[in-house]
C-alpha cells in the first residue's frame, strides 16, 4: 500500500471502545482525563479547556484538529495563554504533543520586555512604529549622554600651563646640497608682545566688528560655528570661520594648527575654561599678540613694524582696519601678493581683496558706533598703503632668493600652510650648490662692473639680471641669480619671475615641432635644411594660401632686425643668424598649437604662454629663467624631461615630511629630434649670433634672444652636464614696466649674444671647471627637405656653406616621428585674428631697432611691455 494511503495509527486503549468505557466511567463519578495526558498524538488536537460541568468539548474533525495544532505551535506567539473556564490556566501540552510550543510562547510573553520593539500585540507596519514612550526615552538618553560626555570632557581637559611650540620662537634651517647649513631664517619668530593699553582702541574694535561682534557677551564658544566646522571637516573642506576670538586665542596659544576633530573638541573645552578664568581684555590681548599677519610677523607689534614701520600704539583707524583684514588670511590679503604659493594670490588680486575687506571693516566699525561719522570719513578716504617687504636676519645676497625658491617649493609640494611654515621648526635640504651659486653671482657682478655705470649713464640705471642653472636628466636647480638682494630693497626673484619675453630663444621649439610633426604640406617630419623666405617685411600666409590679416583687415607683415636680403635660406641658417621671417611662416605651417605643445612638454608652464598668433613663434611668451633652463635641459638630455626642483627633503621635529622625491622623468620628444635641435644650436655658437660663447672652450649649444624695442635680452645654452639661462632687462621700479635698453652700457642696443652671453660664459667656465667635455651624441638625418611655397627650384650644383651642412652624415635610419595631419584652422593665426601684439605697426619686429650691419648679431621680436603680466614662475605663478 502506498505511503499516502496508509491508515493513521489507532490510539492506545482500544479506540472508540475505550472512549465509550471512559464515558461510562465518568457517569459513575470519575472525571475524564484531559487530552494529552495519555500521551496519544491525537490528544493534542483538541482544546484544553473544560466547561463548568467538567465535560470536554469534542473536536469538529481532523481538519480542525490540525488547524488547532498549527495555531498552538506556529501562530501562538501573538496569543497569550488563555485561562480555563474554571478559572485555572490551561495545562501545557505534554512533551509528546505539539501543544508544547504554545506553552513556551505563553511563558515568554508573560514576561515584559525592557524595550518593546518590535511592538508586541501589533501587526503589520504598526509593529515597527515605535511608541512615544520609546522615542522620548531615547531622546532623553541621547541628550543625557551628551551632557555626561561634555561634563567629563570639561573635567578632564585643563588649560595647559605653558604655551605650545607654535607660540614660541623657532627657526627654519636651510641646508646646501652637501648637507652644510646655508642659513637659519632669523632668530625665531618675528614677535613682541604688548599689553592691552598699548593696542589702539581702533585695532581692538576692528577685530571685534569683523570677527566676533558678541565677544564681550558670549561664553567663548560658538556651538553653531563649531558644528559647521565639524561638518566641513567631515567633508574635507575648510574649517575656518567657525571660531570666536577666544577659540582663536586658544588655538594660537595652546594647541597645534592641525585640523582634527580631537583638536576642535579640546579647543571648545579649553575655551570655556579660559572664558571663566581670564578677563575679556586679557583674551583679546593674547589673541592680537599671537595672531599671524603675514611676512613672518606674529602679533600686532611685529605687524605694525613690518607693514608701517611704527609701533602698534601709533596706528590710526585706517591702518588698524588694514591689519585686521590680514587676519582673514595674509596669503590672499597682503597687497604685495604671494603668487608663488597660489596663482590666485597675485599682487593685483590681493590688492583688490585687501581694499574690499578694509573698506568693509571700517563700515562695520561705523555701524557698531565705534567710529564717528567724521572719523569714518577720514579713515575711508584713502587706502593705507603698506611698506614693501624687508630683509630679515641672514637673508642677504642670493641667500634670500634661494630661501624664497625653496620655501615656495615646500608649500607647493606638501600640506604645510604658510602660517605653519613661518612658525618654524623645519629643516630643509636644498639642491643648491654653494660654489655654483657664488660663481653665478660673481659672473653677474663682473659683467655689471665692466659694462654698467649707473652713476654716469642714466640708461644704465634699473638694469637687472636673472639666471638659473639646472642639471639635465635630473631637474635639480644647482644655482640661480635673483637680483641685488633683499637688503638692497630688491624683493623680486628674477630667476623665478614672469613678464619678461624670451625672444628668439623660443625658435628652437618651433624647429623641434617641425621636425616632430612636419607641416601641413609635408608627408612627415621636416628637415632643418628646408628653405624659407628670409627677406624683411614679409607677408605671412595661412594654410589655405590667404594672407594673415590684422584687425583692420590689412595684411600682417613680419619684420627682421635688418633689411638684409636673405632670400630663401635653410632653417639651419635662419637659426644661426636669428632671422625672424622664416620661423614665423614655419610656425604657421606647423601649427602654433603644435609649437605650444612641444614647449609645454619640454617644461614651459601653461600660464606663461602668449596668444597663439604669428608672433608666438618669436618668443612673446614669458617663462621664468628657471623654466627656460629646464626646457633647454630637455634638448641636452636627448628629449627626456624632468621638472625643476629645489628641495630634496624636509624634516619637522626629526620626522621626514612626505612629498619630496625627485620628479619623474618623461619623454618630451623623440631622441633624434632633440639631437638635431642640439646640432643646429651648436652651429649658433660656432658660426652665428652666439659666437661669444666660444670662449667657454668646450662643446656647447645655445640660442640668443632679443625682444621688441630692446626691452629684454637672453642667452640660454647647455652642455650635457648643465643647462643655464641668463636674462637681462630694464624695469621701471614704480610701475614695473619694462624699459628699452637702447643706449644701455653705451651701446646702440643690447643683444642676447652680447652681455647675457658673457655672463653665461663666465659662469659656465667656473661651474664646469675640472669636468670633462662630453660633447653631444651625433644627430642622424631627419625628415624631408621641403621648401616653403615660392622657393626657387634647386640648381644642379647648389652652393652650400659649411654652416648649412648638418654635422652628421646622412643616415638611412627612418625617422621615428610619425606624420601628423594638417593643422586645423584653429592652429593658424587667422583663426585668432592676428594683430599687432605690442610690436611695430606692421606686427612683431624690430620696433625701429635696426643695425646697419648686413649680418645682424641677433634679432628683435615683439615682447610684453610690463613685467609681471605673464605667469612664468617655476610654480606656475608670478612671484611678485
Amino acid at each position: 500500500m502506498s505511503e499516502h494511503r496508509r491508515k493513521p495509527p489507532q490510539p492506545q486503549g482500544g479506540g472508540r471502545a475505550a472512549a465509550r468505557r471512559g464515558q461510562s466511567g465518568s457517569s459513575s463519578g470519575r472525571r475524564a482525563a484531559p487530552r494529552g495526558a495519555t500521551g496519544s498524538p491525537s490528544d493534542s488536537y483538541g482544546s484544553d479547556s473544560y466547561d463548568s460541568g467538567g465535560e470536554e468539548r469534542p473536536y469538529g474533525g481532523r481538519a480542525e484538529a490540525r488547524r488547532a495544532a498549527q495555531r498552538s505551535t506556529g501562530g501562538s506567539r501573538r496569543r497569550a495563554a488563555e485561562p480555563s473556564r474554571g478559572g485555572r490556566r490551561a495545562t501545557p501540552a505534554g512533551p509528546a504533543g505539539p501543544g508544547r510550543g504554545r506553552g513556551r510562547a505563553a511563558a515568554v510573553y508573560d514576561k515584559k520586555r525592557l524595550i518593546d520593539y518590535p511592538r508586541a500585540g501589533k501587526y503589520g507596519w504598526q509593529r515597527w512604529l515605535p511608541s512615544w514612550k520609546l522615542v522620548s526615552g531615547l531622546c532623553i538618553g541621547f541628550f543625557g549622554s551628551l551632557v555626561a560626555v561634555a561634563g567629563i570632557g570639561y573635567a578632564m581637559v585643563g588649560v595647559p600651563n605653558e604655551e605650545n611650540a607654535a607660540a614660541l620662537s623657532q627657526n627654519n634651517v636651510y641646508y646646501w646640497s652637501n648637507g652644510q647649513q646655508m642659513v637659519a631664517t632669523g632668530s625665531g619668530q618675528n614677535r613682541q608682545n604688548v599689553t592691552i593699553d598699548r593696542i589702539p582702541k581702533e585695532m581692538r574694535q576692528a577685530v571685534i566688528s569683523a570677527e566676533n561682534k558678541t565677544f564681550y557677551k558670549d561664553s567663548g564658544v560658538d556651538p553653531m560655528g563649531i558644528a559647521r566646522a565639524l561638518a566641513n571637516m567631515a567633508r574635507g573642506g575648510d574649517t575656518q570661520g567657525g571660531s570666536t576670538i577666544t577659540q582663536q586665542f586658544v588655538k594660537n596659544t595652546y594647541l597645534s594648527q592641525e585640523q582634527t576633530i580631537t583638536r576642535k573638541f579640546k579647543e571648545m573645552f579649553i575655551s570655556i575654561k579660559v572664558g571663566t578664568k581670564l578677563k575679556k581684555d586679557q583674551i583679546l590681548q593674547g589673541y592680537l599678540n599671537t595672531s599671524y599677519y603675514g611676512r613672518g610677523a606674529y602679533g600686532i607689534q611685529a605687524a605694525a613694524q613690518t607693514y608701517y614701520g611704527k609701533d602698534a600704539e601709533d596706528l590710526d583707524a585706517s591702518e588698524c582696519a588694514f591689519l585686521a583684514a590680514l587676519l582673514k588670511g595674509p596669503t590672499y590679503y597682503d597687497p604685495e601678493g604671494n603668487p608663488g604659493i597660489d596663482e590666485s594670490a597675485s599682487a593685483d588680486a590681493n590688492r583688490k581683496r585687501s581694499e574690499t575687506r578694509w573698506r568693509w571693516i571700517l563700515e562695520q566699525m561705523h555701524n557698531d558706533k565705534q567710529l564717528s561719522d567724521t572719523d569714518y570719513q577720514k579713515a575711508i578716504s584713502e587706502y593705507p598703503e603698506p611698506q614693501g617687504r624687508k630683509a630679515t636676519k641672514g637673508m642677504t645676497g642670493q641667500i634670500s632668493y634661494l630661501v624664497d625658491t625653496a620655501k615656495k617649493y615646500v608649500l607647493n609640494h606638501s600640506n604645510i600652510t604658510e602660517q605653519q611654515f613661518d612658525q618654524g621648526g623645519y629643516q630643509i635640504k636644498t639642491t643648491f650648490e654653494k660654489s655654483k651659486v657664488e660663481a653665478l653671482a660673481k659672473a653677474v657682478k663682473k659683467v655689471e662692473d665692466e659694462k654698467l655705470d649707473p652713476e654716469k649713464r642714466e640708461l644704465d640705471k634699473h638694469v637687472q639680471f636673472g639666471a638659473a642653472s639646472v642639471k639635465p636628466n635630473d631637474g635639480a636647480i644647482v644655482a640661480l641669480y635673483g637680483g641685488a638682494g633683499y637688503e638692497k630693497g630688491h624683493f623680486n626673484n628674477n630667476a623665478d619671475t614672469s613678464g619678461v619675453p624670451v625672444g628668439s630663444t623660443w625658435k628652437p621649439f618651433v624647429l623641434a615641432a617641425a621636425m616632430e610633426y612636419g607641416t601641413y604640406r609635408s608627408d612627415g617630419p621636416l628637415s632643418p635644411l628646408s628653405k624659407y623666405n628670409g627677406n624683411d617685411h614679409l607677408k605671412v600666409k595661412n594654410n589655405d594660401g590667404s594672407y594673415v590679416l590684422k584687425k583692420d583687415n590689412t595684411p600682417f607683415f613680419q619684420e627682421n632686425e635688418s633689411d638684409h636680403p636673405w632670400g630663401y635660406i635653410t632653417l639651419r641658417k635662419a637659426m644661426e643668424q636669428s632671422v625672424n621671417t622664416p620661423f614665423v611662416q614655419l610656425g604657421m605651417d606647423v601649427g602654433m598649437r603644435n609649437v605650444r605643445d612641444v614647449a609645454e612638454k619640454s617644461g614651459i608652464l601653461d600660464a606663461s604662454f602668449a596668444t597663439l598668433n604669428p608672433s608666438f613663434a618669436l618668443g612673446t611668451s614669458t617663462p621664468s629663467a628657471i623654466r627656460m633652463a629646464d626646457a633647454y635641459a630637455t634638448f641636452a638630455a636627448a628629449g627626456k624631461q624632468a621638472a625643476p626642483y629645489s628641495v630634496t627633503s624636509v624634516k619637522f621635529n626629526g620626522q621626514e615630511v612626505q612629498g619630496f622625491k625627485k620628479p619623474r622623468i618623461t619623454r618630451a620628444m623623440p631622441e633624434n629630434v632633440a639631437h638635431n635641435v642640439t646640432d643646429v644650436l651648436k652651429n649658433v655658437i660656432q658660426n652665428g649670433t652666439g659666437k661669444n660663447a666660444l670662449a667657454l672652450g668646450r662643446t656647447a649649444a645655445g640660442k640668443t634672444g632679443t625682444t621688441d624695442e630692446n626691452k629684454s635680452a637672453w642667452f640660454v645654452g647647455y652642455t650635457q652636464q648643465l643647462s643655464t639661462s641668463v636674462a637681462m632687462f630694464r624695469e621701471d621700479p614704480k610701475s614695473a614696466k619694462l624699459l628699452s635698453m637702447n643706449g644701455t652700457a653705451g651701446e646702440e642696443s643690447i643683444h642676447g649674444g652680447d652681455t647675457p652671453t658673457q655672463v653665461w660664459t663666465e659662469y659656465m667656465k667656473a661651474a664646469l671647471k675640472g669636468k670633462p667635455d662630453l660633447g653631444f651624441p651625433e644627430a642622424e638625418t631627419i625628415g624631408e627637405v621641403q621648401d616653403a611655397l615660392g622657393a626657387p627650384s634647386p640648381t644642379p650644383t647648389p652652393s652650400i656653406t659649411p654652416s648649412e651642412t648638418p654635422s652628421s652624415s646622412p643616415s638611412a635610419t627612418p625617422s621615428e616621428t610619425p606624420t601628423s595631419p594638417s593643422p586645423s584652422p584653429s592652429d593658424t593665426c587667422g583663426f585668432f585674428g592676428c594683430e599687432n601684439d605690442g610690436g611695430t605697426e606692421n606686427g612683431g619686429g624690430t620696433g625701429g631697432d635696426v643695425t646697419p650691419s648686413p649680418l645682424p648679431s641677433d634679432t628683435s621680436e615683439t615682447g610684453g611691455n610690463t613685467r609681471g603680466n605673464g605667469n612664468g614662475g617655476i610654480f606656475g605663478g608670478p612671484t611678485g
